[in-house]
């Protein structure tokens, strides 16, 4: 199968790796779709260029290219060592200061970035430092100090990530620094905005006012990272564009063995509400040292291909890893082989769906439409984009090519799973010529050729968002002329 006709979309990671001479050609070369700037890594100007050369990269390419903000959110660390790393052991007393003043760490103390921790902590709580590798078994609260005892020992050094087993953690999901990198991402125009350690809608309601407010029209991204996001996980859906199954806090935050199932309800709940969703962390984590991946990590890809993901996301792989292009190559491998076992035949299942919206109810038509007669694509006239997403919520054994003339719009719709952006404006076009002239448009770009049926979607006036209202069956004909069906 092209590379064009990959349902699943790529996510690549910038960074020192990427900034390597001819190296974002590679990666868009091989199938990344969109690139994440990680916010918690490098100078604002880093992001600035990083941002302006991959869109350069892409234009190059006669392509686009999403642009991904990931804020750092309020991550708790350990502070530094006087000396590091220290050897922690098992049975050990270990304290964590949380004092602004905090004197450089030792084996016996270190200070933490969240001053009110041991507010949020008690005696019999397990605190996870290093993405889980260290365990500390809290004993009691002396004032602002918290005494434990290391429950699994190793080896450990600055900066280090804490976790409370279970969640539960106070701390807001907006830092300072995040609201200015808020700004940061309107600055630069990106396409996506991603929040980490939502944990209700408010997190996002509020980001997305800070976004606004600053210029910015980016789709958000709730990052599923927290235990308490789980429990909240309908509303933050509802408040965001997308989600991302940010598996590394959260599966400190629930446990490895809680991860797997987490990881589907995630995206099933995510298809469920019309919303897109990203599978991310560690998906092919060998790669930032081997050629190749692991057949453990390819397994993990295609099973996320299978659940259903919009994208599959990549981060130390491609920013700092060895052979960035090999990351973006095999997992475009990995999903267009699972693409090919995928199950379409859950793709319609009448009387589950309620509409609100006309163009909702005829992308759902759409999807009935194809599952009888097999066509060779679906083309979808939009404005916005909303038409393209909702069609793209439903399996589909074909590709939807959405014709849009905002940038925007396509730029967004390369998150979405099935769909391919295309460039067409039809504006000061009526209606019928538009669908004619995007039928041909597809032709002449060799997407469609004679004798193929194709589904077409289109408002009675081009242009207008949220206007989509016909839905109709049509033939490529001679030269890629539009023909309606008198059969089928």
């Amino acid at each position: 199968m092209d590379s064009q006709l990959r349902r699943t979309k790529i996510i690549a990671t910038l960074g020192p790796a990427t900034d390597a001479p001819g190296m974002l050609e590679k990666i868009l070369v091989e199938g990344a779709d969109v690139v994440r700037l990680n916010l918690s890594h490098g100078a604002a100007d880093d992001h600035r260029r990083r941002a302006r050369e991959a869109r350069a990269a892409a234009a190059s390419l006669g392509r686009e290219v999403g642009v991904l903000a990931d804020l750092q959110g309020p991550k708790i660390r350990i502070a530094k060592f006087a000396s590091a790393p220290v050897m922690l052991e098992p049975g050990q007393p270990f304290a964590l200061e949380c004092d602004a003043n905090a004197a450089p760490g030792d084996v016996h103390r270190v200070g933490v970035s969240y001053l009110d921790l041991y507010n949020d902590v008690r005696a019999g709580d397990t605190l996870l430092l290093d993405d889980g590798l260290i365990a500390l078994g809290v004993e009691r609260i002396d004032g602002t100090t918290i005494r434990t005892v290391v429950a699994v020992g190793g080896a450990l050094s600055d900066r280090k990530g804490i976790n409370r087993l279970g969640g539960g953690l106070s701390l807001a999901a907006l830092a300072e620094k995040d609201k200015l990198d808020i700004r940061l991402a309107a600055e630069l125009g990106a396409d996506f905005l991603a929040v980490s350690f939502a944990k209700s809608a408010a997190d996002m309601i509020e980001s997305r006012k800070l976004l606004r407010a600053a210029g910015g029209s980016a789709a958000l991204v709730a990052k599923i990272e927290r235990a308490e996001a789980i429990v909240a996980l309908g509303e933050i859906i509802d408040a965001s564009d997308a989600v991302m199954v940010a598996r590394g806090d959260l599966g400190v935050e629930i446990g490895d063995a809680e991860l797997p199932g987490i990881q589907k309800k995630i995206i099933r709940e995510a298809l469920s509400r019309n919303k897109a969703v990203i599978t991310a962390t560690q998906m092919m984590q060998s790669m930032v040292e081997s050629p190749i991946p692991t057949r453990a990590e390819v397994l993990d890809v295609a099973n996320a291909v299978l659940d259903g993901t919009d994208a599959v996301m990549l981060s130390q792989e491609t920013a700092a890893g060895k052979h960035p292009d090999k990351a973006v190559a095999a997992m475009r491998r990995v999903c267009l082989g699972a693409e090919h076992q995928f199950d379409t035949t859950e793709r319609y299942q009448p009387g589950t769906h309620k509409f609100d919206r006309t163009d909702q109810a005829v992308a759902m038509a759409a999807m009935f439409l194809s599952a009888q007669v097999d066509p060779r694509a679906i083309v979808a006239l939009t404005e916005s984009g909303a038409t393209a997403q909702w069609l793209s919520r439903y399996r589909s054994a074909v590709p939807i090519y959405a014709l849009s003339r905002r940038e925007a719009a396509r730029r967004r719709m390369l998150l979405l799973r099935d769909v391919i952006p295309v460039e067409f404006d039809p504006h000061g076009v009526d209606a019928a010529h538009a669908a004619k002239a995007a039928i041909q448009h597809l032709y002449n770009q060799s997407r469609l050729a004679e004798g193929d049926r194709v589904i077409l979607t289109h408002g009675d006036h081009t242009g207008q968002h949220g206007g989509t209202n016909t839905l109709k069956l049509l033939r490529v004909g001679a030269g890629g002329v539009a023909e309606g069906l008198g059969d089928l």
